[in-house]
């Protein structure tokens, strides 16, 4: 039974790093969502700039 209830004990410095860990695994989520944003916002404007620049060399359709 000891060794039972000893290998459930964690350690302060174990806590820590788990702590650390999910801080860090926090972290890159955010990083990935403004990273999708950020290439959403990117992928926007070259399209926009893309129309723009076909809008202002069509040539007027003939009927």
């Amino acid at each position: 039974m000891a060794k039972a209830l000893f290998g459930s004990v964690v350690s302060p410095a174990e806590l820590r790093v788990m702590d650390e860990n999910a801080a860090l695994r926090a972290k890159v989520r955010r990083l990935e969502q403004e990273l999708t944003e950020l290439r959403a916002q990117r992928d926007a404007v070259i399209a926009h700039e893309l129309l723009s620049l076909t809008r202002d060399k069509a040539e007027p359709a003939l009927a």
